[in-house]
């Protein structure tokens, strides 16, 4: 089947991006508003783009042309940190991608604990095992939209925190211990599976 992109719904390309491309990490971005209410959600149109300097990249839809508090909070303020889920934080982290008022503070709905960053005001969540302070260093909104678009943002990394208890010597991560989660289409996500190696090609 061949799917011309102009003369498609765009749920239905949706669908099909997002039951393609996959598996896709989950970026649990947390923020803060003006008056300093926190705030905190799951993306998963998210990744890193670049070490050198780091940066990480997510993308917002803006169903009828509306932006999400999130995006609001960071072309605000320019901040925000990156919450890494794992297997423990699934439940919490889909109780946070619920469609709440903009006075609502998703710690508290979903029984987690802030804890200040370092270098950025938004709080990170104690529970996650890493996350990253970010300062958003570009933003860009998709243009010939039907229904909103979506908004590109791209933070680079200030400091990154990582859980002592999932960390192997030289820097290397212990996938046992850390268990991250990744989104899939509809309601479903996976787990990581099974692990293969190949070396590259020199």
């Amino acid at each position: 089947m061949q799917i011309s992109v102009k003369d498609t719904d765009s749920s239905i390309l949706y669908k099909l991006l997002t039951g393609l491309v996959i598996p896709r990490p989950i970026g649990w971005i947390s923020s803060v508003d003006e008056n300093g209410i926190n705030n905190l959600a799951p993306f998963s149109f998210f990744n890193v783009v670049g070490e050198d300097p780091p940066h990480v990249m997510f993308s917002t839809v803006r169903t009828g042309n509306k932006n999400k508090d999130t995006l609001n909070n960071v072309l605000a303020t320019k901040e925000f940190a990156v919450n890494l889920v794992t297997e423990d934080l699934v439940e919490q982290m889909n109780l946070t991608s619920q469609n709440a008022a903009s006075d609502i503070d998703e710690f508290q709905l979903a029984n987690l604990s802030p804890i200040p960053c370092e270098t950025i005001k938004p709080m990170r969540v104690q529970e996650a095992k890493a996350h990253f302070e970010c300062e958003m260093v570009h933003h860009y909104f998709l243009e010939d939209h039907k229904n909103g678009g979506a908004c590109i943002v791209i933070g680079k990394i200030k400091m990154m925190h990582v859980s002592d208890e999932i960390l192997l010597e030289n820097y290397r991560i212990n996938l046992e211990k850390y268990r991250p989660v990744a989104r899939l289409a509809g309601s479903n996500y996976s787990k990581l599976g099974e692990v293969f190696s190949i070396k590259r090609n020199l």
